[in-house]
């Protein structure tokens, strides 16, 4: 992989990535996102079809340095999200550079719809951000899974009130998979400080896009970096105006 902007570099190994893509200390949150140039952004309804090694990297590192993971409970259910074990890739790499290896997952989802029986429900490192308009029931069950439950919001999750609750808790910089429509309300709300888009060479022309529905105004991003390896580009855009 090598580095196109701001300054060139080539073969950058995994140590120069971390560098890469590492952030300041304080309150952040990122999407991180891959997309085909007519903003696809799956295959037969998975992201997979669309990444390659070098995103896979990407995604590592991104995991790597972050405090917490936020999801969407549909992409969680499509991707098969499970915890981040000790010895994956992701909790070596997270070792080595000093990190915790436990990796918290924050799922929203404003039913509080992920399965009580799932692995990733009873995993104490889950975090589970809904309203309190979901059913008490399905909170008390995710509760009493080992999921910590956290109610943001009345009649639907409140974002900036999710992202200030994770930062209590310590979990200060925020990696966002997804999906779609989190990525939307993300973006309204105003709490998305960088987009890490990979932009893979195919299109698509698929359904699920990487905003489905129109925004109230454009959102102005800035290039902030741009690496490159086997014709996938590997973006970091700062949102204009964010924190």
């Amino acid at each position: 992989m090598r580095r196109l902007l701001p300054s060139p570099a080539a073969d950058l190994d995994d140590a120069a990535l971390v560098d890469a893509y590492r952030l300041p200390p304080g309150r952040s949150l990122r999407m991180d996102f891959v997309a085909s140039p007519d903003g696809s952004i799956a295959v037969d309804g998975r992201s997979a079809g669309l990444g390659s090694p070098g995103d896979k990297r990407v995604f590592r590192v991104l995991r790597a340095l972050a405090d917490v993971v936020l999801v969407g409970a549909g992409t969680a259910g499509t991707e098969g999200y499970r915890p981040v074990a000790p010895d994956s890739p992701v909790g070596r790499l997270r070792a080595t550079i000093g990190r915790p290896v436990e990796l918290p997952i924050a799922v929203v989802s404003r039913r509080a719809s992920l399965d009580p029986a799932s692995a990733l429900a009873s995993a104490p490192s889950t975090l589970v951000v809904t309203c309190a308009a979901a059913d008490a029931g399905r909170r008390a069950a995710l509760s009493a899974a080992g999921a910590t439950v956290l109610v943001c919001g009345d009649d639907d999750v409140d974002l900036p009130s999710a992202v200030t609750a994770l930062a209590d808790r310590g979990l200060e910089q925020v990696t966002c998979e997804g999906g779609p429509q989190l990525l939307r309300a993300a973006l309204t709300a105003g709490v998305v400080d960088e987009l890490d888009l990979t932009i893979a060479p195919a299109l698509v022309g698929a359904a699920l896009r990487l905003l489905p529905d129109g925004l109230s105004a454009p959102i102005r991003l800035e290039l902030h970096q741009l690496l490159e390896e086997d014709g996938v580009l590997f973006t970091r855009y700062r949102v204009a105006g964010s924190r």
